[in-house]
């Protein structure tokens, strides 16, 4: 795998996206094992009016689209950044085999994309979150879990 080929691919898109004021300066390409670049994308939060339309989820989109399921299991993502806490959760479910990015996060923060306040969220208790958090009908929630433990017809991911 040309890793360098790939991630200079993901800055280029970075590029692109925000000089045509797309969104931000990110970009995200994904490389199935052959070699092939099976989605790509860059940041179209500010265009779109979607704060999930980050460079990795859009490039996650794409691929998915293009080969018809919602795994990528065998695939490269690269990105021009480390990915933030919302893309890094996104390629997970995902699944790919690798991740490689260009900038770090603090190189983010530093050009005023500072998401470590929700590095810093994640662990906390509910009730010590900034943004009000309440379980409620947990019981009536439960039993869609229940009826899906059971559903014969159910894909797995």
């Amino acid at each position: 795998m040309d890793d360098a080929k790939f991630i200079r691919l993901a800055i280029e898109l970075a590029k692109k996206g925000m000089t045509a004021n797309e969104g931000g300066p990110f970009g995200a390409v994904i490389v199935n094992r052959e070699g092939e670049i099976i989605g790509k994308g860059n940041n179209m939060v500010t265009s779109t009016n979607d704060p999930t339309a980050h460079a990795e989820v859009v490039a996650i989109r794409d691929a998915c689209d293009n080969i018809s399921d919602f795994q990528l299991e065998g695939c490269t993502i690269y990105s021009s950044c480390e990915p933030c806490p919302m893309c890094l959760g996104a390629i997970y479910w995902s699944r790919p085999d690798r991740i490689v990015f260009a900038s770090s996060r603090e190189d983010a923060a530093e050009a005023g994309f500072d998401d470590d306040f929700i590095y810093t969220e994640i662990p906390l208790p509910i009730e010590d979150r900034q943004i009000p958090t309440t379980q409620y009908l947990q019981e009536e929630g439960q039993q869609v879990f229940d009826d899906w433990k059971v559903l014969e017809s159910k894909i797995d991911y």
